[in-house]
């Protein structure tokens, strides 16, 4: 059972299409998983629509109009013509919005070995810092205790993990900030796979990790 949901404000933001796009890909896999906030997407959408219908249209050149009907032609025969058509043959868990990523299975993907019971694999990065990835933490694993020193968004793909606020299991969202303190522990029957999108690197707390914080934004910016 999904507990952990997008606020408002970030399904609206997602709604308008003015999310940043590692944001935005955390909030359409969870709507994949959430029936309740696929439903609210679809009210806010319906709102935004009966929003515009009352917007007086501007006065644009012949110019202007032209150019925007070629580029929608244009996108078109794109779409048309572009390999994703092809039927997806992976497996039919992965939410779509990760399909281009994860060809056929988290398990077949290049994971790279980041701590003891953590790897990870980097997907992109969204603008200069913010950094899209997946993580695979081994079951029973856990992550050292840290802050954040910005914001992290990730949504549980497979598996479940707790930590001092609470369970949280597939289709999960969440948002930790610089005040969230915390332990991720991952339960004991599968390994955990997750979204995340973090928009700066950890900090650890302990007085020994603190001395590692140093290195982390250094890996965190080069990667």
């Amino acid at each position: 059972m999904i507990r952990n949901h997008p606020g408002e404000e970030l399904l609206s933001s997602y709604s308008a299409g003015s999310l940043p796009l590692g944001q935005a890909l955390c909030v359409a896999a969870h709507i994949e998983f959430c029936g309740s906030c696929c439903q609210n997407l679809q009210r806010l959408d319906k709102v935004g629509g009966e929003l515009l219908q009352q917007l007086n249209p501007a006065k644009v050149s012949c110019d202007v109009k032209n150019a925007v009907l070629k580029e929608i032609d244009e996108r078109l025969d794109s779409i048309e013509s572009d390999d994703h058509d092809v039927a997806y043959d992976g497996d039919s868990s992965i939410p779509v919005c990760l399909r281009q990523f994860v060809k056929t299975s988290y398990q077949n993907l290049s994971w790279q070995r980041v701590a003891r019971s953590i790897h990870n694999i980097e997907l992109f990065r969204d603008g200069e810092s913010a950094k899209i990835e997946l993580l695979k933490i081994k079951p029973s694993g856990s992550a050292t205790t840290h802050s954040h020193l910005g914001d992290e968004y990730t949504v549980i793909l497979e598996g479940s993990f707790s930590d001092e606020d609470g369970l949280y299991q597939q289709g999960d969202f969440l948002v930790r900030n610089s005040s969230d303190v915390h332990t991720p522990v991952v339960t004991l029957d599968r390994d955990c796979i997750c979204l995340a999108v973090s928009e700066a690197p950890l900090q650890f707390t302990g007085f020994f990790k603190r001395l590692l914080n140093p290195f982390i934004r250094r890996r965190y910016l080069q990667n």
